[in-house]
């Protein structure tokens, strides 16, 4: 019993025995650290144009709406509604007959006065001679003289009659007052109209140019004013440029530019309208749309865009990103973030002229880690990696399949 018992404790150190000198070179192979690999951007600082994007309507430049200043029974309408109309143009003609008889009326009316005028004159010529012979009294000569001046008054009132009667003679063409698109007639041929009715007979909007009328928050203007009394912020003064996107996401291919701002903030929503002047040569802005106007406030010089799928935050909340040192090792930084520029972050501190941020592989590094890194780009339009250095080729093939899932996982963290 007791040699069974020797031999089995021998036979199990031999196996132990072997069992580590097997073990051991897989120990040693286990032992080498991979480093992982990742994807950085270098920085830069530039100037950043800094944008507002503010909800807007629009709104057109000029409108009319068309009245008649004299009543009468509508003739003839001589425009096409929904067309384009010019100043001057003659919409609507009232039936011109009674408004022709008074015009005659004053015109023989002027001719009987101004023909009284040389009779009147002639008799004071007669009685200031006379009256220098003492053959008529003082009297007579008065009158004469109260009589011409008279007639010339009854010339004057004649000719303001002639005037009055031209005018409305005239009122029954009723013309465009500006040029633009002319909407709907309220009234059609056969229609009795008043002078100065409330009912509109059509509506003119000047459509080019045209204006977009936006709301900014007091914050946000008191907040840029901030940034440029401390430096961060330089204006290109009143040059204000303006973007359009339309409702359809697309974009208004003309540029315009802000032409006032309100003095006053409405009391109930904190608000401030802002208006700016597009040109619309092909009518595609039309008055009562929904727009978001891009306002260039100005430019941030010597600042750093940080790609949104390079930044996380922390359990605080804290932005934070990952940077490769000069060693190859991962640095967790705190990050300042002003606002978002396209794809990527304005960032006010903790970077520095070419600083490598981690753009891909964030989640399998951590504080210390040493790594090895392939240098690339990121897209700011689209957010995606492009360009990669000679020491990333290797991946290439790779970026797109991961572009789409990193993304997603990053940008979600920032919000």
């Amino acid at each position: 019993m007791k040699r069974h018992l020797t031999r089995a404790v021998v036979s199990g150190f031999v196996v132990t025995l072997l069992a580590g000198c097997n073990q051991q070179p897989a120990a040693q192979n286990g032992g080498r650290t991979v480093k992982s690999e990742v994807s950085a951007m270098a920085l830069h600082p530039q100037s950043v144009a800094i944008t507002a994007d503010l909800p807007g309507r629009i709104s057109a430049n000029l409108v009319a709406e068309v009245r008649p200043q004299v009543g009468g029974i509508i003739r003839s309408r001589n425009f096409k509604e929904g067309s384009e109309v010019r100043a001057g143009d003659v919409l609507y003609e009232i039936d011109p007959a009674s408004f022709q008889a008074s015009y005659d009326s004053a015109v023989a009316a002027l001719q009987k006065a101004e023909g009284a005028v040389p009779n009147a004159q002639a008799r004071l010529d007669r009685y200031k001679g006379l009256s220098a012979q003492n053959a008529v009294s003082q009297q007579n000569a008065d009158d004469a003289q109260a009589t011409l001046v008279q007639a010339r008054a009854d010339v004057a009132s004649a000719k303001a009659a002639l005037e009055t009667a031209r005018i409305n003679l005239d009122y029954t063409k009723i013309r465009a007052p500006i040029s633009g698109r002319v909407d709907a007639s309220t009234v059609t041929v056969g229609a009795l109209v008043t002078a100065e009715q409330t009912t509109a007979l059509t509506t003119i909007r000047q459509l080019d140019p045209i204006n977009v009328d936006v709301t900014q928050s007091s914050t946000n203007l008191l907040r840029f004013r901030r940034a440029v009394e401390e430096g961060r912020l330089k204006t290109s003064g009143d040059n204000v440029s303006v973007r359009l996107t339309l409702e359809d996401g697309t974009q208004y291919k003309e540029s315009g530019t802000l032409e006032f701002a309100e003095a006053a903030v409405a009391e109930t929503v904190g608000t401030l309208n802002v208006r700016a002047t597009f040109p619309n040569p092909g009518r595609v802005l039309l008055p009562g749309m929904y727009v978001r106007a891009t306002i260039q406030e100005g430019v941030a010089e010597n600042s750093f865009l940080v790609p949104q799928r390079a930044v996380t935050r922390n359990t605080k909340g804290e932005p934070i990103a990952f940077f490769v040192s000069a060693d190859g090792k991962i640095q967790q930084r705190v990050l300042t973030v002003q606002r978002s520029i396209g794809n990527s972050w304005l960032v006010g501190n903790g970077i520095e002229e070419g600083d490598r941020v981690v753009v891909e592989g964030i989640q399998r590094v951590r504080d210390g880690q040493e790594v090895n890194v392939a240098l690339v780009t990121v897209d700011d339009a689209s957010g995606n990696l492009e360009q990669a250095s000679a020491t990333g080729a290797s991946q290439s093939a790779q970026l797109s399949k991961a572009n789409g899932a990193d993304k997603g996982a990053v940008t979600g963290s920032t919000n």
